[in-house]
């Protein structure tokens, strides 16, 4: 099976350097449109376009097509403008790289709001601003390709990043949702969770490492999750050319009597609570409610097959 992507066409956010710019070199030499997005390179988001305007002409010096964009993804109005610039250029958009990022690291305790909430808008709303602007489009043409990058800070927690784990976490509830609203038109929602040698990581990572995770060796897994035979509502973690999935179990957990439904019972079955023995993943936010009522159902001895 070889992987290409002639005629399709991809808008990647934050390519200009990085992950985004080894993205978006990566979709154009397998045969891509692409619209290169950035606003600013610095790691808090300032700069200019330019490093944008550069890959575009490595791109078209390669053979490729591309054109870059300044759009800054937390402001809607730009991200529409940025996919109608697209629709015009190109006819259509395939797959969207939700890839854009800041960073504003400090203790929660020191952290400024106005930081918190910069966080949230670039990664997050960033992300929904761009779904969003493309949603019905991919919806009319039942085909679409949509990867959120999230991080290891989300899922497991890293010091002084309340705000950028708070961002990057909120990514699963959208996908999970994306995933069921878009599947039946052919589109399929993923997320790539990077562990990446870039200009936001550079100085928390020892220098003899840098060279083992460089953005080239995470690309390839992207390349995977917006392909024609691509997976859904993946999470998949990649670094220095490891791949893995990140799945969230539910454990089998406890039902409690009515005559002892209370905290210290809550406490005392803690060890039951937390078995791992017969885990599992739950589809949907209603196979959680299911379970739940199927248990205290079965403890009271209640038949969920009567009929009034």
């Amino acid at each position: 099976m070889t992987i290409r992507f002639d005629g399709r066409v991809a808008i990647v956010t934050g390519a200009g350097v990085g992950l985004g710019r080894s993205h978006a070199l990566g979709l154009a030499a397998r045969g891509a449109k692409v619209v290169v997005n950035d606003l600013g390179v610095a790691t808090d988001g300032t700069g200019s376009s330019d490093a944008a305007k550069q890959v575009v002409h490595e791109i078209r010096e390669a053979g490729g097509h591309a054109i870059a964009n300044g759009a800054n993804v937390a402001n809607a109005d730009q991200v529409q403008a940025m996919v109608d610039e697209a629709i015009a250029e190109f006819g259509h958009v395939d797959i969207l790289v939700n890839n854009a990022g800041i960073l504003r690291d400090k203790t929660f305790a020191k952290m400024h709001l106005d930081d918190f909430q910069s966080v949230l808008d670039v990664h997050l709303m960033g992300s929904v601003n761009c779904t969003h602007a493309l949603w019905r489009h991919m919806i009319e043409r039942e085909y679409g390709r949509i990867v959120f990058t999230t991080s290891a800070s989300g899922m497991y927690g890293n010091f002084g990043q309340a705000n950028y784990g708070a961002a990057k976490s909120a990514m699963l509830g959208l996908m999970n949702v994306l995933h069921q609203e878009g599947h039946r038109k052919g589109i399929r929602v993923n997320m790539l969770a990077p562990t990446a040698a870039t200009r936001m990581t550079e100085a928390l990572l020892p220098p003899a490492v840098l060279p083992l995770l460089a953005p080239e060796t995470i690309t390839p897994g992207l390349l995977a999750l917006v392909s024609e035979d691509a997976p859904a509502k993946m999470i998949l973690g990649a670094g220095g050319g490891c791949f893995a999935e990140t799945k969230i179990y539910e454990t089998e957990g406890v039902a409690l009597p009515d005559d002892d439904m209370t905290p210290e019972a809550v406490m005392a079955n803690m060890a039951r609570i937390r078995d791992p023995q017969g885990q599992q993943e739950m589809p949907g936010a209603f196979d959680q409610t299911n379970k739940y009522i199927r248990k205290a159902a079965d403890l009271r001895g209640i038949s969920l097959d009567q009929k009034d």
